[in-house]
């Protein structure tokens, strides 16, 4: 392994520990965006701030206002005084096709995603955007 695929595969391993801060139970994603070597946001899927923190409806479905891993990693970052232009976003599923035109949106140049989402719409969308996308498998504990 070169030293590029030995940081992805941490990296996507950290944002395979921040899923675990995620209330939803069908499904737990996390998300870092990284720049020169340092990870400038977080996120996982989960409600609104301000909203209470169940992520699916009495029928098991996951409520509408979910926001997804990537999408909170992207609105935080907006917050700070960082920039994910030419950043790389890790997370642990591929990204949906919503998620996939905010990251073409952020400037992020590179996804490098866990386990592949049942769509695979995002990721078409990415590399048709010339976002290079790698698919590592998840580590397990």
């Amino acid at each position: 392994m070169d030293k590029q695929q030995l940081l992805d595969a941490r990296y996507l391993r950290m944002a395979q520990i921040w899923a675990e801060n995620s209330y939803c139970r069908r499904r737990q994603v996390g998300a870092l965006i990284v720049k020169n070597k340092m990870i400038i946001s977080d996120g996982y899927n989960g409600t609104p701030v301000g909203f209470e923190n169940v992520c699916e409806d009495e029928n098991d479905h996951t409520k509408p206002y979910v926001l997804h891993a990537e999408a909170n990693a992207i609105t935080k970052v907006a917050q700070s005084n960082n920039s994910s232009s030419g950043a790389t976003l890790y997370v642990t599923s591929s990204p949906c096709i919503e998620c996939a035109k905010l990251i073409i949106q952020s400037g992020i140049k590179r996804v490098v995603y866990g386990e592949v989402y049942r769509l695979r719409d995002g990721i078409e969308l990415l590399e048709r955007a010339g976002i290079e996308c790698v698919q590592l498998g998840l580590q397990s504990e």
